[in-house]
């Protein structure tokens, strides 16, 4: 016998007992539809009455029609025979098998369509691309690329929207946080399985892909798939603003935020808004006072690499960049971009205050303390608060007894009187 064949008797079987006479609590209940209570309901306006006796019988305000309601799931169906077979979802009567897998469905399409991963046939075809899919449901999906329809919004959090419901469920766990996916191995968790996946090779060993232009190894696809984009130099996502190039759409994505001013992760200590979930988790240390990052010349801890980086310049000596005017270095580009305003005059951050102007953000944000009161520096010895980080190390003194700047005359610590008799001051080493 064919699968074909196979199919058609299970399906005939089926129809058979569809059309088995109803269960008799079932019938009892549609022969005694008690038409005293639907007149009471037709007099008194009141919520519509669901019966919750076995046999499921719902009748509805205003009307004969009659629902059969799930006790399970508290579905309705108001045809006998679609209840019958939702019924078998919970009763676990999945009477269609299949010969090559043996897994078994509770309905006949379900079995048609389980079949075409075996076949591999794909009978529904887009009509713009040609691509096929196996169900039609895949297909609908996929015609979302086309249209650019994305039915499904984060209506809780950022509104942002997508064309997948699975895309949307994952998108939440960046707002709730959820980690549903975990490591057997160390219990670390992550938000997506294919995330959990390609950590695990982080134990296996397992390497997934190996470039043949450096025999590099990844262990996820995607790692794979970015590294090859540095030997070929192809970067195919435009920013349609500014026509910047990148080699991943998660970098285009994360880039577009600064052209439309969204900041989707919130710190929670201070609501300060961020585009991306790295800059969060730096922001985050200014909270708890964490400093990972550790200089192995002065043992100088620092929240974020970058600012390691720009730190051990003073111990190399390194100064990278330079200006073009007068061909001065500097250790980093802020410091640059400072320096450039002493040739262009140019003073873009004003104070909305009283109107002064900086060259500078960092400047501006400095010089908005005055105004706001701020003091985020606090000496540890006696809780006395600075709006500036270079008056709490003077102020450090006070407790130290360090005098860095003696005088050479008597080794006092020099006020500007005293130095105006004896002359400059000298630094100790």
């Amino acid at each position: 016998m064919t699968e074909e064949e196979d199919l058609c008797n299970q399906q005939r079987n089926f129809r058979v007992e569809q059309e088995e006479p109803e269960p008799p609590q079932i019938q009892e209940e549609l022969q005694e539809p008690e038409p005293l209570q639907i007149k009471k309901e037709q007099e008194e306006p009141e919520p519509p009455q669901v019966k919750e006796e076995p046999g499921e019988l719902c009748i509805k305000t205003g009307s004969d029609e009659r629902c059969y309601i799930c006790k399970e799931c508290d579905k309705s169906f108001c045809n006998i025979s679609q209840f019958r077979i939702h019924t078998r979802i919970h009763a676990e009567d999945k009477r269609f098998y299949c010969k090559k897998c043996k897994k078994s469905f509770s309905r006949i399409f379900h079995l048609k369509r389980h079949m075409r991963t075996h076949t591999g046939e794909k009978p529904f075809s887009c009509k713009e691309c040609k691509k096929s899919f196996r169900d039609v449901s895949n297909l609908k999906t996929h015609m979302r690329t086309h249209t650019g329809e994305k039915p499904f919004s984060c209506k809780e959090y950022c509104k942002k929207s997508f064309s997948h419901r699975s895309t949307l469920k994952g998108h939440m766990r960046i707002h709730t946080g959820e980690k549903p996916f975990s490591c057997k191995e160390c219990k670390k968790s992550f938000s997506h399985r294919f995330n959990l996946i390609t950590h695990m090779r982080t134990h296996t060993g397992e390497k997934y892909c190996a470039s043949k232009k450096c025999g590099n190894k990844f262990s996820g696809r995607p790692q794979f798939t970015f590294h090859m984009k540095t030997h070929t130099g192809e970067k195919p996502f435009t920013c349609k603003e500014c026509k910047k190039c990148f080699s991943q759409k998660s970098h285009l994505k994360i880039h577009m935020r600064i052209h439309t001013g969204e900041k989707p992760f919130t710190c929670k200590e201070c609501d300060k808004g961020f585009n991306q979930t790295s800059n969060l988790k730096t922001h985050m240390r200014t909270h708890t006072g964490e400093k990972p990052f550790t200089c192995k010349e002065c043992d100088k801890g620092f929240n974020q690499t970058s600012s390691l980086k720009t730190h051990m310049r003073t111990h190399t000596g390194e100064k990278p960049f330079s200006c073009q005017e007068c061909k001065k270095y500097f250790r980093n580009t802020s410091n640059l971009k400072a320096h450039m305003s002493t040739h262009t005059g140019e003073k873009p951050f004003t104070c909305k205050e009283c109107d002064a102007s900086f060259s500078i953000k960092s400047y501006l944000k400095k010089h908005m303390r005055i105004h706001t009161g701020e003091k985020p520096f606090t000496c540890k010895e006696c809780d006395k608060r600075f709006s500036r980080i270079f008056i709490l190390k003077t102020h450090m003194r006070t407790h130290t007894g360090v005098k860095p700047f003696p005088c050479n005359k008597c080794d006092a610590c020099p006020m500007h009187s005293h130095i105006h008799i004896y002359g400059p001051f000298r630094p100790t080493n």
